[in-house]
């Protein structure tokens, strides 16, 4: 960055589903504590999957582009539910109206949130209504105080922490198996239609907890 006071790091989902690196929330942590006050996540795109940065950002901004079939991709499930602000950048090109219009329809369509997302306007090349988006950034980040949600939001990222977690040192676990060949006596029986892969799985769990209980299982995790 031209700016000494602003950190930029670009880092890949590696196949990661939910549009973020897995490594994205320990970053931000670390950001933190380096004295960070404000910091960006730019995911690779928002679809029906890639929603996981609404449990990792205090606030979503949902940036769409007319002319871009931006309008079907919002309307999709789970879209919506997401963004605590809706902004329309290059709203100088033609279909800006159109768009803006569809994403107030569809804000109108749920009326129980407490917070209603404003729909702005933005010309990111000519710096148009970037103060204003600033403002009503810190607008929600005020209401998400005032109204606990912003300590529920952080609750909740903590869950999705650990849960990420937990399924990562389970596949490391589970990786030991594959090594020494028990996973492949399973697939056999499998293949050989001798047992199904439900039940399969069931006797895998089954014997994965019983032997990480008694310790004969370990991760080569290092913290």
């Amino acid at each position: 960055s031209l700016d000494k006071g602003v950190f930029i790091r670009s880092m890949s989902t590696r196949g990661h589903l939910g549009g973020l690196s897995q490594a994205t929330q320990a970053t931000v942590k670390i950001l933190d504590a380096l004295g960070k006050d404000i910091i960006f996540i730019e995911t690779v795109g928002v679809g029906q999957s890639e929603v996981d940065i609404v449990k990792v950002a205090d606030t979503v901004v949902l940036i769409s582009m007319p002319g871009m079939g931006d309008d079907v991709q919002i309307i999709k499930a789970g879209i919506m539910e997401i963004g605590d602000i809706f902004v329309i950048n290059k709203a100088d090109k033609e279909g800006y109206e159109r768009l803006a219009t569809e994403i107030e329809m569809m804000l109108d369509l749920n009326q129980n949130k407490r917070w209603r997302p404003p729909v702005l306007k933005t010309i990111a090349t000519d710096n148009v209504g970037i103060k204003e988006l600033l403002k009503e950034i810190n607008r929600h980040i005020e209401y998400l105080k005032e109204s606990g949600e912003l300590e529920q939001r952080r609750r909740e990222s903590v869950k999705k922490e650990m849960f990420d977690l937990i399924q990562e040192q389970w596949k490391e676990i589970l990786s030991t198996f594959i090594d020494n060949g028990f996973l492949n006596k399973i697939v056999t029986k499998i293949v050989k239609r001798e047992e199904d892969p439900y039940t399969a799985v069931e006797k895998l769990s089954n014997i994965l907890v019983h032997s990480y209980t008694k310790g004969d299982v370990k991760s080569d995790r290092k913290d």
